[in-house]
C-alpha cells in the first residue's frame, strides 16, 4: 500500500512541533506496512527532504522571502492580518498542483490522502483523475469555518467532496457539517496523543480498562489546569471568571501558554482578584516539555472551557483532552463542537454548557469533595481512550478504509 499524504504544514526538521498528530499518525501507517510521502509546502525556500524515514515534498509558490504563507501559524490567520498574502493562494495551488502530478507519476501512490481539503482538494484533483488514484479529504473544521466568510467557498468544496471516493472528518461534529454540505458517507477520525504516556500495550488494546494509577493527590489546594493558546475559542475568560465562586484556600487556577489574549486576561485575572476569597490564578507563560510534564504531575483536573467564539469556530475535537486523560487527569470540558466525542458526561469527564463559570465552579467543587467520583472518572477516562482514540485503532481503520477503495477501484478497472 503506497500512499500520498497533502497538507499545508510538515515539520521542516527534526526537533520542529508542528503537527505533532499528523507526523505521528503517519510514523504509525509507515509502522503498519503503508509507504508513504508528503506534499507540502516550501517555507522561505525549503528543498524536499526527509523526516523519520519519510520523505517530504516541499513545492515552491514564491520568492524564498515570501514563503510563509504556512507554517508557525494558520494561514487564514495569516491572510486575515496580511490581506496581501491572498495573492499567494493562486500560485500555490498552481504549483501544488504540478508537484502532486510530477510525484504521482513518479511514485504511482494507490491512495491521495488530502488534509484541509479546501484549497488541497484542488492540488490532488489533477493527479487523482490523470492516474486514476483513489482520492481520500481529510477535514479538521477549519476549512468548513470558511463559508461562512466566504461564500464562494462553500461550490468548490460540495464539488471536491463529490470527486472523493472517502471522506475523513475529526470528530462527529465537523461530520454533521460535511454532511450538512453534501450527504456523503463520513469516516471518523480522530487524533490519538502524541504524548509519550503509559505503557506501549495500550496501542494492542491489551492494556486492561482498570486505571493504571490512582487520581493525583490532592496535597493542599486542588490544582486546575489549563494548556492551550489564549485565544476566544478556548474561553479562559469564563475560567478566570470561575475563580470568583472557588474558595482561595482550597483553589489554585494554573494558566499555561500565550496568545494574542494574554495581556487581557492577566488584567481580567488582576481584577477578579481583588474580589474577597477568589481562587488564586497563574500564568506560567509557554513552559518546556519538562515542566509542562510537571504541571500535569501535580494538577488534580484538567479543564477546557471552549466556546463557539464570535467567528464561529470552536474545538473541531480537543486533543488534549485526550492527553490529560492519558496522564491520569479527570476532564471538565464544555458541551461544545467535538469535544463530547472525547468527554462523555459522567463516563469520562464532566461537560458543562458554554460561557458558565457557575457551572465550571460547580464541577471542579464536586471533584474536590469526591475521591470516589475522580476514580470512577479516570477509569472512564482509561477506557474511552482504549476503545476509540489508540494510534492502533485509529490507523487500523485508515488503513481499512485504503483498502476498501483501492480494491473498488480494481473491480472498476477489471470491468472496463
Amino acid at each position: 500500500m503506497k500512499v500520498l499524504v497533502i497538507g499545508s504544514v510538515y515539520p521542516r526538521f527534526h526537533e520542529d512541533a508542528e503537527v505533532p498528530w499528523l507526523r505521528t499518525s503517519i510514523a504509525h501507517l509507515k509502522q503498519a506496512g503503508v509507504e508513504i510521502q508528503v506534499l507540502a509546502p516550501a517555507y522561505k525556500g525549503l528543498k524536499s527532504h526527509e523526516i523519520d524515514g519519510v520523505k517530504v515534498n516541499r513545492f515552491r509558490y514564491a520568492p524564498a522571502g515570501w514563503e510563509f504563507l504556512t507554517h508557525e501559524e494558520g494561514a487564514p490567520s495569516k491572510m486575515a492580518s496580511k490581506p496581501w498574502l491572498q495573492l499567494l493562494a493562486i500560485p500555490y495551488i498552481i504549483s501544488g498542483f504540478f508537484k502532486c502530478i510530477k510525484i504521482c507519476r513518479k511514485f504511482r501512490p494507490d491512495v491521495i490522502h488530502a488534509h484541509w481539503p479546501f484549497p488541497h482538494a484542488y492540488i490532488a484533483l489533477g493527479a487523482a483523475k490523470l492516474f486514476r488514484i483513489p482520492l481520500v479529504l481529510n477535514f479538521h473544521g477549519a476549512e468548513l469555518l470558511l463559508i461562512r466568510k466566504k461564500k464562494w467557498v462553500k461550490p468548490l468544496l460540495k464539488f471536491a467532496i463529490g470527486q472523493a471516493q472517502a471522506v475523513f472528518a475529526n470528530s462527529s461534529f465537523t461530520a454533521g457539517k460535511i454532511k450538512a454540505l453534501r450527504n456523503v458517507d463520513v469516516e471518523w477520525s480522530p487524533y490519538g496523543t502524541t504524548l509519550d504516556t503509559k505503557d506501549e500495550r495500550r496501542e494492542t488494546g491489551e492494556i486492561s480498562a482498570e486505571p493504571t494509577q490512582a487520581p493525583h493527590p490532592i496535597n493542599g489546594k486542588f490544582k486546575i489546569l489549563f494548556v492551550g493558546r489564549h485565544i476566544e475559542r478556548k474561553g479562559i475568560c469564563y475560567l478566570i471568571e470561575a475563580a470568583k465562586y472557588l474558595p482561595r484556600d482550597q483553589f489554585e487556577i494554573r494558566i499555561v501558554g500565550v496568545g494574542d489574549l494574554t495581556d487581557k486576561l492577566k488584567k481580567q485575572a488582576a481584577e477578579v482578584s481583588t474580589t474577597p476569597d477568589a481562587a488564586n490564578i497563574i500564568f506560567t507563560g509557554k513552559l518546556s516539555p519538562e515542566e509542562l510534564a510537571n504541571e500535569y504531575k501535580t494538577a488534580n483536573v484538567f479543564t477546557l472551557p471552549a466556546i463557539v467564539d464570535s467567528k464561529g469556530d470552536t474545538e473541531g475535537l480537543g486533543v488534549v483532552l485526550i492527553e490529560a486523560m492519558e496522564l491520569g487527569l479527570p476532564v471538565v470540558a464544555s458541551n461544545v463542537g467535538g469535544i463530547p466525542d472525547v468527554v462523555v458526561d459522567g463516563v469520562s469527564g464532566i461537560l458543562v454548557p458554554e460561557k458558565d463559570p457557575q457551572a465550571l465552579a460547580n464541577a471542579y467543587k464536586r471533584l474536590a469533595a469526591g475521591p470516589e467520583l475522580l476514580k470512577q472518572l479516570l477509569t472512564g477516562a482509561q477506557k474511552r481512550i482504549r476503545d476509540c482514540f489508540t494510534w492502533g485503532k485509529i490507523v487500523e481503520r485508515q488503513i481499512a478504509v485504503y483498502e476498501k477503495i483501492k480494491n473498488k477501484k480494481k473491480l472498476t478497472n477489471s470491468q472496463t
